[in-house]
């Protein structure tokens, strides 16, 4: 699953290569993904204890959040996902409770307390934080509606 994400994820990032038959493919998925992303969001908040650090469901919903973000960086897919029922209510509580839960123990959602000396930043959860922040400003983008429910 992993995999296909990633293959998704690069072929939705570039996009000079992308014809509108596959964009068209691609909006139809943007509901699946979404669904999934809602369904697993809280898969990622079993990462804060050390032994859950390799969980492929956490995994997988880290690589469906960047796809989603790249997906809403596109104007073709963004208005469609911008009123996806529940997308942006989820991504905001996610962030909270992400936020909550790096006081709570060490946090390795963000890239500021995962460094530590020289060396380098591998913890999958690095840079969650600020890829929800990216979802919900991509969702709010010249939508009233979702900026009034932020």
């Amino acid at each position: 699953r992993i995999t296909l994400l990633e293959l998704m994820m690069v072929k939705v990032s570039d996009k000079n290569s992308v014809s509108s038959e596959e964009m068209n493919v691609f909006v139809r998925h943007a509901d699946f993904l979404a669904v999934c992303f809602q369904d697993k969001c809280g898969a990622v908040l079993k990462l804060t204890a050390a032994a859950d650090a390799e969980d492929e469901e956490a995994l997988v919903t880290i690589r469906l959040l960047d796809v989603l973000c790249e997906m809403t960086s596109n104007n073709s897919q963004l208005e469609h996902l911008q009123s996806f029922p529940g997308l942006l209510e989820t991504a905001v509580d996610t962030l909270r409770l992400t936020h909550l839960a790096g006081k709570q123990a060490v946090n390795i959602f963000t890239a500021t307390h995962a460094v530590t000396g020289q060396e380098e930043i591998s913890h999958p959860a690095v840079g969650f934080k600020s890829h929800l922040i990216r979802l919900i400003g991509n969702l709010c983008y010249k939508n009233k509606e979702n900026q009034d429910k932020v």
